[in-house]
C-alpha cells in the first residue's frame, strides 16, 4: 500500500509529458485518448472540403464558390482564381476538393460543385479537374456531369483508390417517393440519382464497371440506391470503400460500397417522413438490397468520413470517424473487418462538422460549418494524453 502514491506520481508524470506544452486549449476526455481542439483557420464561410498538398498547404472549399489556401498556419486573403460559376443556393455550391495521388508531379486537383443547369431546374453534380500551380487553377476539364438535376442532395465526395480510378458520390436530388417505391429514380440505372460513380482519373468509363453493356444503364455507375452520400473513403489497410449517407428523419447509414449493389433507397431503410413521422419504406431488409453496417436513429446528418492511420492517436488506428451536421458531433467507430463493434461520440455541440480528414502530421482535422451564424473554420484535434 505504501507504494501506491509513487505509482500515481509516475503515471501523472507520464501523462504530463504527453500533453503539448504550448496549448492552453481545454482538454476533452474520451475513452482511449484525451485531446485538445486547436484552431487552424477562421474567417471561412461555409467550409465544405479539406485537402492536403505536398509541401504543407491546405486547400479548403467554401460553398459560396471560393477555393482558399491555408499556408504556414495562415489563411491567405485571396481566393484561388479560375473556379467556375457555381449555384450557391441551399445545399449547393463549391463542394469537395482532392489532389490527384500523383499531384507532386502532375499538379492536378479534382473538384465537385453544383453546376447551374437551368433557372427552373437547379443544378447538377459535376466533377472537374485542373492544374493547380502558383496558386492559380488552369486547364479545367469537366470529367463528369450527373444526369440528375435539382437543388439539394448533391452527394459530391471524391475518393481515389490508388489504382488510377476516381470515385464520386451523387445524391438522389430530393426526388420524392410517389406511390411505387421501386419507381423512384434512385432505383433506376438510367440516371445518376443516388449513385456512386467510378471513372478512370481522366474521366473515361472503365470497361469493367458493373453495368457496362447493360441495356438502359449508365456505364459509370458503380453502385446505386443511395440517398445522399456525403462521406467516402478507402480503408488504407483493407481496401474497402466506406460511405456514409443521410437518411430522412432517422436512418443515416454507414455502408461498405460494393460494385453493382443496390443500397435500397427508398425501398428499405430506418427513417420516416419529416414532420409527420409516417412510413417511407416497406421495411429494413430485402433480398437483393444491401443493409448498412451501422445506422443512426435519430439522425446525426452524416458528412465527411475518414479512417485513421496516424501516430498521434495510436489507440484510434483503424477507427472510422464520421462528422455530424445536425448532431454537431464527431462519431468514432471501432471496426473488425466490416463489422462495427462500438461507437463513441466526440466533439459535441461545437458546430456542424462538414468534413473530417487526417493530416500528414497525424492530427485529425475538421471543417466546421455553422449555419446559425456561429464560428466557421478549420480546427484540429491534438493529443492531450492517453487514458
Amino acid at each position: 500500500m505504501a507504494r501506491t502514491p509513487i505509482v500515481l506520481i509516475a503515471v501523472s508524470l507520464l501523462l504530463s509529458a504527453a500533453i503539448p506544452k504550448d496549448s492552453g486549449a481545454q482538454i476533452h476526455r474520451s475513452t482511449l485518448h484525451d485531446y485538445r481542439v486547436v484552431p487552424v483557420a477562421s474567417g471561412l464561410q461555409n467550409p465544405w472540403g479539406i485537402a492536403f498538398l505536398p509541401g504543407g498547404d491546405i486547400l479548403v472549399t467554401e460553398k459560396p464558390g471560393r477555393l482558399r489556401i491555408i499556408r504556414e498556419g495562415r489563411l491567405l486573403p485571396d481566393a484561388v482564381p479560375g473556379i467556375p460559376e457555381v449555384l450557391a443556393q441551399g445545399q449547393g455550391g463549391l463542394l469537395d476538393v482532392q489532389p490527384h495521388p500523383d499531384f507532386a508531379t502532375n499538379r492536378l486537383i479534382y473538384i465537385t460543385y453544383s453546376k447551374p443547369y437551368t433557372d427552373l431546374e437547379g443544378a447538377r453534380t459535376v466533377l472537374i479537374r485542373g492544374t493547380f500551380q502558383e496558386d492559380v487553377l488552369t486547364n479545367i476539364e469537366e470529367l463528369f456531369s450527373a444526369q440528375a438535376v435539382g437543388r439539394g442532395h448533391y452527394g459530391s465526395r471524391i475518393a481515389f483508390d490508388g489504382n488510377g480510378y476516381v470515385f464520386i458520390t451523387a445524391g438522389d436530388r430530393q426526388a420524392p417517393s410517389r406511390g411505387d417505391l421501386y419507381a423512384h429514380p434512385a432505383q433506376d440505372l438510367s440516371n445518376h440519382h443516388g449513385v456512386v460513380v467510378r471513372l478512370h482519373d481522366d474521366g473515361r468509363i472503365p470497361a469493367d464497371n458493373p453495368f457496362v453493356g447493360t441495356a438502359g444503364a449508365l456505364g459509370e455507375i458503380w453502385s446505386y440506391g443511395h440517398r445522399n452520400p456525403q462521406g467516402l473513403a478507402f480503408h488504407p489497410m483493407t481496401g474497402d470503400l466506406w460511405a456514409n449517407e443521410h437518411g430522412p428523419q432517422g436512418g443515416d447509414e454507414l455502408n461498405v460500397v460494393l460494385p453493382g449493389r443496390n443500397y435500397g433507397w427508398p425501398v428499405i431503410g430506418y427513417g420516416v417522413n419529416y414532420g409527420s413521422g409516417t412510413t417511407i419504406h416497406e421495411g429494413t431488409l430485402k433480398e437483393g438490397m444491401e443493409s448498412p453496417k451501422h445506422f443512426w436513429v435519430p439522425s446525426i446528418a452524416t458528412s465527411g468520413l475518414m479512417i485513421y492511420t496516424g501516430d498521434k492517436f495510436p489507440a484510434w488506428r483503424g477507427n472510422i470517424f464520421v462528422g455530424g451536421l445536425g448532431g454537431e458531433q464527431l462519431s468514432r467507430l471501432t471496426i473488425d473487418g466490416q463489422t462495427v463493434l462500438n461507437e463513441e461520440t466526440l466533439f459535441q455541440r461545437m458546430g456542424r462538422i462538414r468534413d473530417v480528414r487526417q493530416g500528414p502530421d497525424g492530427y485529425v482535422y475538421l471543417a466546421i460549418d455553422d449555419r446559425r451564424g456561429g464560428p466557421a473554420g478549420i480546427v484540429r484535434l491534438e493529443p492531450a494524453g492517453a487514458r
